[in-house]
């Protein structure tokens, strides 16, 4: 998965971190808790009507008096500005509300544990697939009543996917409103596959980059010729991110989509039978590894990506040392944005669909619909549950989705002949001082805590919702990105990969943002998989190429040794589970 933290990951970052990165958690079925929680949403929602009432009948509606709600996010966002921003601004004065929010640092999951067995609950919270902790405690609420008679913007965007928003088969309550998944999406943006500086390709003539021996062999041109900077420091081939959850994106989910594996995360599902396997148990990924181990042995992997941390990483691709990532761009955007202000626009990367052979295409384009799953909870002790409700409701309005998307009329956009147009002057800023612009002006800080339209749709104007639409792409390119795109006859980064209608929809979205109640047996081995693979995999990858097979041999078996096969039969149940919940829809 593209770490899902991640995903209008070209916009903010990331997000993202991305893509099941981390196993969802959960434990019992969760009953109790949506009866309590449904409890509360009716106790909170009379309460709410009687002070409309008495409020000498003036409609909650058009209750503008200042609120503060509290919010947790498992993504990080460097970049948030508490709400003193425009966008942020705006949006306060269109509902009152401003955000007192928290971040979560280091791992989410441990937080959000700690948040259910608190008994203090943020107001919102957005838990992703630890949904299932604070279903178990009573945490939050089933929100069902409350968007059907307050939230019209968001029974609109959801639409006739609202089935998609339930828990589970067993407890049918929506306790997370599907903020990660877009509605009547189109995506535009390829921000992952294999990245390559400008300045490689070109010196290689802009060769075919198709296989991993294609990536590898102009990386190796390039070192040989130039192996170091000029300032005489050494260039580095290819560096990963290994730093805690940024292996999944940088490291392990490469490994199914250069072999044909869709990513629904940890697993791989039958797309004919729905049979789950731990997608690391497939012998096509054991030889995307062996690949990586040959890296390394000839000097093209860097010697420190299992030991550098997140920013000594940034930071190594911010000198422009580093010739190849694989990565997704909301990961290193810091670093690139270092690059453009700093001119070197040579030294930026672009997108390559790279697999293990031809045998195999890429699939980071394979749709999986309105996919439901990860979203924005409202917590059993919130202090006004119908003004969170409704705040989350103008969010979804067309107004706070072109809000939260294109910013301020006439300061971030202006419209001419009836189009939104971005002018030459804040594109500027946008390309080249990203970071800067984006905590001034807020834009994108409210994807994931708002339902929303996806890349493509348009909103009753005529005019696209988001701004990852092909033209304003473009509009983002530097001189040199436009040069490489059109020696590869593409104008999009898009045009490199295969398309969406090569493959077949998911019957059941996205794997890795199933919720899984509580902690149940599914995530506790999940947790001792993962520990086993972010230990066995980096062996693998540095070991000397004659021990590579019994290094992986050894992985396989303490992975079965440590109950792999029942973990698969057991998210295999999830995954049916979901597919049988969503034919009702």
């Amino acid at each position: 998965m593209q770490r899902r933290i991640s995903k209008k990951a070209s916009t903010i970052l990331s997000i993202v971190l991305l893509s099941g990165v981390l196993a969802a958690c959960g434990g019992n079925d969760g009953n109790n808790a949506g009866n309590n929680g449904a409890a509360a949403a009716t106790n909170e929602t009379k309460n709410a009507d009687t002070n409309a009432n008495a409020n000498d009948g003036k409609d909650a509606a058009e209750d503008l008096s200042p609120i503060t709600f509290s919010y947790f996010s498992e993504d990080p966002n460097p970049n948030w500005n508490n709400m003193q921003d425009d966008v942020s601004k705006e949006i306060t004065k269109k509902t009152g509300v401003t955000l007192d929010a928290e971040f979560a640092v280091g791992d989410p999951t441990q937080k959000v544990a700690l948040i259910a067995t608190s008994g203090e609950y943020p107001d919102l919270i957005a838990a992703k697939g630890d949904i299932g902790k604070l279903v178990d405690a009573g945490a939050v609420l089933d929100l069902t009543d409350l968007i059907d008679k307050y939230a019209p913007n968001i029974k609109k965007v959801l639409g006739d996917y609202m089935v998609r928003a339930k828990y589970t088969n067993a407890d049918q309550a929506i306790y997370a409103i599907p903020t990660w998944a877009a509605a009547d999406e189109q995506r535009f943006v390829a921000g992952g596959g294999f990245e390559l500086q400008h300045r490689v390709v070109k010196e290689a003539g802009y060769p075919e980059i198709r296989t991993v021996q294609d990536y590898e062999k102009v990386i190796q041109d390039y070192l040989q010729k130039h192996p170091t900077d000029e300032n005489g420091n050494k260039n580095i081939g290819l560096s990963l991110n290994a730093d805690d959850w940024h292996m999944y994106i940088s490291v392990t989910n490469p490994a199914f989509l250069t072999t044909g594996g869709s990513d629904d995360g940890e697993y791989y599902v039958d797309q004919e039978t729905n049979e789950v396997t731990y997608h690391f148990r497939r012998p096509e990924e054991k030889e995307y590894f062996r690949w990586l181990n040959h890296m390394n042995d000839i000097g093209l992997l860097d010697k420190e990506s299992f030991v550098q941390k997140y920013d000594q990483y940034k930071a190594k691709v911010a000198t422009g040392r580093v010739l190849g990532l694989i990565d997704q761009d909301w990961d290193y955007n810091d670093a690139q944005q270092s690059l453009k202000t700093a001119g070197k626009f040579d030294e930026t990367y672009g997108h390559y669909p790279v697999t293990l052979s031809k045998d195999f295409k890429d699939t980071s384009f394979w749709p999986t619909g309105f996919m439901g799953g990860y979203g924005i909870a409202i917590s059993s002790t919130c202090k006004d549950p119908v003004r969170a409700i409704k705040f989350l409701d103008y969010l979804a309005s067309d107004e706070g989705q072109i809000l939260n998307n294109w910013g301020i009329e006439g300061k971030h956009y202006v419209m001419e002949n009836g189009k939104r147009v971005v002018p030459q002057d804040v594109q500027d800023r946008i390309n080249n001082d990203n970071t800067a612009f984006t905590k001034e002006s807020g834009i994108g800080f409210y994807w994931n805590i708002m339902a929303h339209y996806g890349d493509g749709a348009k909103d009753p104007s005529g005019n696209y919702y988001t701004k990852n639409f092909p033209e304003q792409l473009v509009n983002g390119y530097s001189d040199v990105e436009k040069e490489t795109l059109a020696a590869y006859k593409a104008t999009t980064w898009k045009d490199l990969f295969p398309k969406e209608d090569e493959f077949k929809v998911k019957s059941y979205g996205a794997a890795w943002n199933i919720s899984i109640p509580g902690e149940d047996e599914v995530s506790i081995l999940g947790t001792k998989m993962k520990d086993i693979t972010w230990k066995r995999v980096p062996e693998a990858i540095l070991a000397k190429p004659a021990d590579f097979d019994k290094v992986w041999d050894a992985y396989m078996a303490e992975l079965k040794k440590a109950g792999v096969e029942k973990m698969e039969d057991g998210y295999e149940k999830y995954v049916k589970d979901r597919v049988e919940l969503w034919s009702a829809q």
